[in-house]
């Protein structure tokens, strides 16, 4: 696939119910398998019933996903931080990333303890989608599952 051709879309959505860590891990599972015939890159993050995500990869399959995403009846609210064409992939290395931030060994580190202050739902990422990209980026760079 040529650089140019790359697209990214990164969101927060609230779920319309809890996820137990067993549905998180088959939602998991489950994107890994299509994203990895899909083409697709990203990451994702989960606290409180909320999802930030970024996915990027051909447009085509990218923007088929989000709107799969947005139809999905598990999403309640939807907000598209960012959709567009981008130079370079984020996440090259992972079919999907994923990070449960209300998980003990998470909560307990203390580089992540900023972060999980932080809710994904706050209005600042809105306004600064930057600063949404620049959390999923500390996750790539930890190992997570």
């Amino acid at each position: 696939m040529n650089d140019s051709t790359l697209h990214s879309v990164v969101y927060v959505s609230a779920s319309t119910r809890p996820f137990s860590p067993e549905r998180l891990a088959t939602l998991v599972t489950r994107s890994r398998e299509r994203n990895s015939i899909a083409g697709i890159t990203g990451m994702m993050l989960y606290k409180d019933g909320y999802f930030l995500q970024a996915i990027e990869g051909g447009k085509k399959e990218v923007c088929g996903l989000r709107d799969r995403i947005m139809g999905d009846p598990r999403h309640g609210s939807f907000i598209v931080l960012q959709d567009g064409p981008v130079g370079r992939r984020e996440f090259p290395d992972w079919t999907m990333g994923f990070q449960d931030l209300e998980e003990s060994d998470v909560r307990h580190d203390p580089e992540f303890s900023r972060l999980l202050k932080t809710l994904l739902h706050e209005e600042r990422f809105s306004v600064n989608p930057g600063q949404a990209i620049r959390l999923l980026l500390s996750f790539a760079e930890q190992p997570v599952s």
